[in-house]
């Protein structure tokens, strides 16, 4: 039996049909696990001890507002834990950064998954620039100048925060659009970083690819097809899920990825992929886990603590 505490945004606000975290939890619970749950607010450091307003935690596989039940809250350090789930959502801000730094203090002697260092120094739209021959066109930058001439160069943009998520803030422009100035304007009040573009990529209409690996191995993809009238295809805001068998150019990007994972002791990630293009490295909590299952595929809980529990027996015997 392994003990493992949860940080996430609070259980009462999921959706436990598709969340990825919960779907952990389940089978962290049916393996004998004890669970603990706290919200990331909770949070301190005061000495060497780094805790968290805690509870215990059972999760039922029902209907929202019936999926969970909490125990009676007491601050515990953490260093108690064997396994840590960092799973709150994103965006990647100071905030994010600062609790990486708090739940660094305890990896890896307590397993935190993903590694808070690592996690920390690859967030999603940065980590992925490292495979440039994998990626579509990109350019990450506040300098209009080099922005408007990327336009001129590829026509079609996508025009997105660096360190957003869910597809907040994801913005369609066509060739000719007389938006751009306007748009840029609002990035600059509202995004102290710089901005990512793209060249748009009309396989999108065919869906983006959220392909699952765990411990370096790509293992099941989720196909994400947009809505009419919408350039993003995240389920958030209405894409179409679809599982997919994967490609051979899916594999080859998740093979010349997976070294880089492996390195940095990432076990959970999903990539997303369009058409032949690599887009984004998910490390911060990734999705797709119950969607996957439910149209046919593997069960990517098991297989995320087979892999956890591999890590902590190994640990064990060093």
């Amino acid at each position: 039996m392994l003990k493992v505490a949860v940080q996430m945004d609070h259980v009462a606000t999921i959706n436990p049909r598709g969340d990825s975290t919960f779907a952990m939890m389940l089978e962290a619970q049916a393996r004998g696990h004890q669970l603990l749950h706290y919200t990331p607010d909770t949070l301190a450091l005061r000495g060497q001890i780094v805790s968290a307003l805690a509870q215990p935690i059972t999760v039922t596989d029902a209907a929202k507002g019936e999926h969970f039940t909490l125990g009676e809250a007491r601050r515990v350090d953490l260093s108690s834990q064997d396994v840590i789930l960092m799973r709150q959502d994103p965006p990647f801000d100071m905030n994010y950064i600062t609790l990486t730094h708090l739940l660094e203090r305890l990896h890896p002697k307590t397993l935190v998954v993903n590694p808070p260092g690592a996690v920390r120094n690859a967030p999603e739209k940065i980590l992925v620039t490292d495979f440039p021959e994998l990626m579509p066109p990109t350019l990450v930058t506040r300098d209009r100048d080099m922005i408007y001439a990327f336009r001129k160069e590829h026509g079609n943009i996508i025009v997105k925060p660096l360190y957003g998520n869910g597809g907040a803030g994801v913005f369609f422009l066509q060739e000719g659009d007389h938006n751009l100035a306007s748009l840029l304007e609002l990035f600059e009040q509202n995004y102290r970083e710089p901005f990512m573009i793209q060249k748009y990529l009309p396989d999108v209409r065919k869906g983006d690819k959220r392909i699952i690996i765990i411990d370096g191995e790509a293992v099941a993809g989720l196909n994400r097809v947009p809505a009419e009238g919408e350039a993003r295809s995240n389920m958030h805001v209405g894409g179409r899920p679809e599982f997919i068998e994967l490609t051979p150019r899916d594999r080859e990007i998740c093979a010349v990825i997976a070294p880089a994972l492996k390195e940095r002791g990432m076990i959970f990630v999903g990539i997303d992929v369009i058409g032949d293009y690599l887009t984004e490295i998910n490390v911060t909590s990734p999705t797709g886990i119950r969607e996957i299952k439910r149209f046919g595929g593997p069960d990517i809980a098991v297989l995320i603590w087979d892999a956890i529990e591999k890590r902590c027996m190994n640990a064990k015997q060093v």
